[in-house]
């Protein structure tokens, strides 16, 4: 399974249901272009529904990209276990979680993390943002612990992948995947000693 496949694969959305053409049009844009960047109107054009459609569907953009991040926290989640369990046991001396990250980052689709990105870009107007990236984050490192043996520091350790996820994430957006995935195997490596 490929990242781009999973998370963001391409849909004919003439095939689907008005709110289902809207909700896979403003993911795909929402995710690519960013939540300020798309305009209810160009959700509208691209799902091919009328605004009368739209909004009996979604009361407001608002509405849209709670259901947008809801949507994105499943897939991504449910694409990350996935990822997690076809990289487990570690191979080449590579924990789990990096080569998983790796996969992620690396896709032609990639363009950061949805809900870092939302949170910078709407989070004090729309808190809710910030309460599904709490989440979101909060069942990722859970993830990660999955994968970890037991011991004392197991979460500690999730915990502290967690924010190096996050930092490799960042990373790859302004720099490259490259060095994003050899700092994360780096610390994901001192942290597993």
């Amino acid at each position: 399974m490929n990242a781009s496949v999973s998370l963001d694969a391409e849909v004919d959305i003439d095939t689907l249901p008005a709110r289902e053409r809207i909700l896979s049009t403003a993911y795909r844009l929402f995710y690519r272009d960013g939540i300020r960047a798309t305009g209810i109107d160009r959700v509208i054009a691209e799902a091919h529904v009328t605004k009368v459609t739209f909004y009996r569907h979604f009361a407001s953009k608002d509405l849209l990209i709670v259901t947008y991040l809801e949507v994105r926290h499943e897939r991504w989640i449910r694409w990350f276990r996935d990822a997690l369990e076809r990289h487990s046991p570690p191979r080449r001396g590579r924990i789990p979680v990096v080569s998983a990250v790796e996969e992620w980052l690396t896709a032609d689709t990639f363009r950061g993390c949805a809900f870092i990105n939302s949170v910078n870009e709407i989070g004090a107007e729309l808190p809710e943002t910030r309460s599904i990236a709490t989440r979101h984050k909060a069942e990722m490192v859970e993830c990660i612990r999955a994968t970890l043996p037991p011991g004392p520091h197991r979460t500690r350790t999730a915990q502290a992948l967690g924010v190096a996820v996050d930092g490799a994430i960042v990373h790859a957006q302004h720099s490259d995947a490259a060095s994003a995935v050899k700092a994360l195997a780096a610390i994901a490596h001192s942290l597993s000693r």
